[in-house]
């Protein structure tokens, strides 16, 4: 099956960033120089930039985020290691979310699995990030979903979950390469959403900006988005928009 398989970021230090990753965020090495938490979530690849990253709100690319049994214990140990870590907050009915950036700037989100105040009395592995973190999604934006999408549903990725958030100005749209169907065929339905967030492989989240005219590339040599490469046994997948090949 087609499958998420590599996120590459161009940054500045890739030795540092790599380290802050394994030996803070708990990944290891996926092989051909990639870093992750499994072969079935997406792998990332750093590639050496020129000039630092400076992010802004009409980027292409946002962020990543990863999912936690316990989003408490993830922050106290982020927090040891001197990472400025927000939260955890209950945001709406979107999740209960924390949020960090990486030593080069990088937004990383942390969800957990639950929604606050909804966690079951379960044990966790509190030797490991969040007690057993995945990076759950990756994050793109996009200023017109109806162009997008048909792409996106035609390489057989599943619909999951639809959230408005209105009041902020975008709507979220989550697909992955799956076979599962979420518990609700209503993709707006909040049972959908901490089921999504508990999925054991990666989820494309694209967040459709309704003012955004159009997404901003980074420049050539300039930190940032490098693109999404797909692990495909399928048809050809591409998309020039979004940064997205086959593998």
């Amino acid at each position: 099956m087609t499958k998420l398989d590599t996120l590459r970021l161009r940054v500045r230090d890739v030795a540092a960033l790599k380290q802050f990753y394994c030996d803070v965020l708990g990944m290891s090495d996926q092989g051909d120089g990639r870093i992750g938490y499994s072969a079935a979530e997406v792998a990332l690849q750093f590639v050496e930039a020129d000039t630092p990253y400076a992010p802004q709100p009409s980027d292409l690319y946002w962020k990543i985020a990863l999912s936690v049994p316990n989003i408490e214990l993830a922050c106290a140990q982020l927090r040891a290691h001197g990472v400025y870590v927000t939260g955890p907050q209950q945001f709406r009915d979107v999740g209960y979310l924390a949020k960090f950036t990486d030593p080069e700037g990088f937004v990383v989100e942390l969800i957990d699995h639950w929604f606050e105040g909804d966690r079951p009395d379960l044990e966790f592995d509190e030797s490991r990030l969040g007690g057993g973190a995945h990076l759950s999604l990756v994050t793109l934006r996009t200023g017109d979903i109806d162009a997008i999408e048909p792409d996106i549903l035609s390489w057989g990725m599943t619909p999951l979950s639809v959230q408005s958030v209105e009041p902020f100005g975008f709507t979220l749209y989550f697909y992955a390469f799956t076979k599962e169907q979420p518990p609700n065929p209503d993709f707006s339905a909040i049972e959908n959403r901490t089921w999504t967030y508990q999925r054991p492989y990666t989820v494309l989240e694209i967040q459709h900006v309704s003012a955004l005219e159009r997404e901003s590339l980074p420049k050539v040599g300039a930190a940032g988005y490098g693109g999404l490469i797909l692990g495909s046994a399928g048809a050809p997948v591409h998309s020039k928009r979004l940064m997205i090949t086959a593998g």
